[in-house]
């Protein structure tokens, strides 16, 4: 292998490959594969296909020096901002289920997912080139204003769980770029009450925020058995199915006539509810294991970052790590009803082609900034 990295001047030693995360990614990501076989077994090919697709894409991407692309971030940038817009072309974009989020060029992706990647490569660049200034008003406006588009254009989708998502994720970018505690803490005393008044504001009636399906979501999520038979259905089969796994589970891929998931009682159980799946078949015993893989990937994520070479290496790993926290936590949430209910997958768990391919690109970033440090000539 070593032979094989100099042939290609790929100035790196294998036994610098961060095999400890790679193991568990691959690990999570198979499991994933059994559990949309559960839960839909005709899109079990597709699953498996978009983690081969993942696994090389995280092995090519992690051979390449981050910081060859990080000198690529303003174009990254605007390959955002393109596709972003690019959906709402005729022809290109593609719509369902009253929303436009896809986006065909020969093959169909969502925009979105990718930007959350191409986000945290253009502001470990844009950061740490202003890691001095980062607290200077000017650069937190100039950093709001680059994000503000790509957030608009994922909000008019509609897609308020990803507008939310990539939203968190800034938070945490402009963090680890160096804000400063004080500034963090004026703005949660800010946030806080502000998010109390906005869903105060949201649940009264013609309300100018949001589409009515959202604000039915929130008021579900408030008054659950008031919408039991609509809004709130989906959340309280989610949670039911959980609790009925108790320990171990009712068995992998069942048929018990007694299951949620065969009673066809959770609607899209192969994405945004496949925690539910694990729970129902699995038990404690299969959500404790996913979720300690999940927290074991980001720690492994971070512990790379705090040997980064470079305040780039330490934004990107710190970034894949809040990436896939945040969006662990709020698919979980949903499906404990912790949280309204929204669209987000669960990272290397969930259905979907384009997300998954994206966490591996992810990973694939912190594994090179893994083998910089003892790079040698």
């Amino acid at each position: 292998m070593n032979a094989f990295l100099k042939k290609l001047n790929l100035h790196y030693n294998i036994k610098d490959y961060k095999f400890g995360l790679v193991i568990p990614v691959v690990v999570l990501a198979v499991f994933g594969v059994f559990m949309v076989y559960s839960a839909r077994p005709d899109l079990m090919s597709r699953q498996v296909l978009g983690v081969l697709l993942g696994i090389v894409a995280m092995i090519v991407i992690s051979l390449i020096d981050y910081r060859w692309i990080l000198n690529l971030y303003w174009p990254l940038y605007f390959l955002n901002i393109v596709l972003l817009a690019a959906i709402w072309i005729p022809g290109l974009g593609v719509e369902a289920n009253g929303a436009r989020r896809w986006l065909n060029i020969g093959f169909q992706f969502q925009p979105s997912d990718l930007t959350k990647i191409l986000m945290i490569l253009f502001f470990a660049r844009f950061l740490s080139d202003r890691e001095k200034s980062i607290n200077r008003p000017k650069v937190i406006l100039q950093a709001i204003g680059l994000i503000l588009p790509s957030l608009a254009m994922i909000y008019k989708q509609p897609n308020l769980s990803t507008t939310l998502c990539v939203a968190a994720l800034f938070c945490a970018l402009m963090f680890l770029g160096g804000l400063s505690y004080k500034f963090v803490g004026t703005v949660l005393a800010i946030a806080v009450p502000t998010v109390v008044i906005f869903l105060a504001v949201a649940v009264q009636p013609n309300q100018p925020f949001l589409h009515d399906y959202q604000q039915n979501r929130i008021l579900a999520w408030l008054e659950p058995e008031k919408y039991s038979s609509d809004e709130s259905y989906q959340q309280l089969n989610s949670i039911m199915a959980i609790g009925s796994g108790q320990l171990s589970g009712k068995g992998y891929n069942n048929d018990a006539t007694t299951s949620v998931k065969n009673g066809n009682y959770v609607a899209e159980p192969q994405t945004d509810f496949i925690f539910a799946i694990i729970g129902e078949e699995l038990g404690f015993v299969g959500c404790c294991a996913v979720i300690f893989l999940l927290l074991l990937i980001v720690m492994k994520c971070i512990m790379t970052g705090l040997k980064a070479k470079d305040t780039g290496g330490r934004i990107i790993c710190g970034g894949v790590a809040a990436l896939i926290g945040i969006q662990s936590f709020i698919n979980i949430s949903v499906a404990t009803m912790i949280l309204p209910n929204t669209g987000l997958s669960l990272p290397f768990v969930s259905y979907g082609l384009t997300s998954v391919v994206c966490f591996f690109m992810g990973i694939g970033f912190v594994l090179n900034v893994g083998l910089q440090p003892n790079k040698y000539q």
